[in-house]
């Protein structure tokens, strides 16, 4: 039986960018469709189901962050990969914060935007009956609901992007241990992920927010020169 092409939306107003990603991802297997402005990326984000949706930040009509977080209203799970211009970091870590996968800057090389691709579809389509025999993990009192996505620390709901669920899953499933960053990237961002390790430090700065901040005490600790690990303290 013929795989079904996965199904891209790009929502660029930059034509020229917009019709070489086309042609390249065509060429790559995907069913591609395109808009060029906010609103257009929105109605068209919300009609049909898509595979992953790549978003430029600055639109007209509706901007790329407003679009997102629409979007993310109805849609937590969708891919959203962000486009950016080389100096608009702000507008990255608010994306992120909205609910983007994973961010491009302007100028990119075609690789890259393939290679982000495929990590971030391999990682929306399940993780492997191996990893998912129980469905339910435990360090303390989080819990992670691995097949309904749910988490929770204590009674509290800890809501989590995409991303910083897979890294949460990754820190549950090796309680107690040290993981080195570069075993972290592998692992929740891909072998062919090429951008800088910091940003394992970003989204643990974003776990620890949503799941230490209001608890008692930390279960994230950075051991110095190493990485991270998830442990309940020693008494």
């Amino acid at each position: 039986m013929e795989e079904v092409a996965k199904r891209i939306l790009i929502v660029e107003d930059e034509v020229n960018i917009a019709r070489v990603l086309q042609l390249e991802l065509e060429y790559e297997g995907y069913q591609v469709e395109v808009a060029y402005d906010g609103v257009d990326g929105l109605a068209r984000a919300e009609a049909v189901e898509w595979d992953l949706i790549m978003l430029d930040i600055m639109l007209p009509r509706l901007n790329g962050i407003e679009v997102l977080r629409r979007f993310r209203r109805i849609d937590e799970r969708t891919p959203v990969l962000l486009l950016t211009a080389r100096d608009t970091v702000p507008d990255k870590v608010m994306g992120l914060d909205q609910g983007a996968n994973d961010y491009i800057t302007k100028p990119f090389e075609i690789e890259e935007v393939l290679a982000r691709i495929r990590v971030n579809l391999r990682f929306s389509g399940g993780r492997s009956e191996k990893e998912t025999d129980d469905d339910l993990l435990s360090v303390g009192d989080l819990t992670l609901n691995i097949k309904t996505r749910e988490v929770y620390r204590g009674r509290r709901e800890v809501r989590l992007t995409p991303r910083e669920f897979e890294l949460l899953h990754y820190l549950m499933r090796h309680p107690r241990q040290v993981l080195e960053r570069e075993q972290i990237i592998q692992e929740v961002w891909g072998f062919d992920y090429m951008g800088d390790t910091n940003v394992v430090d970003v989204y643990i700065r974003y776990l620890r927010q949503k799941i230490d901040k209001q608890a008692s005490t930390p279960l994230i600790h950075t051991v110095r020169g190493v990485g991270y690990t998830l442990r309940e303290i020693d008494r």
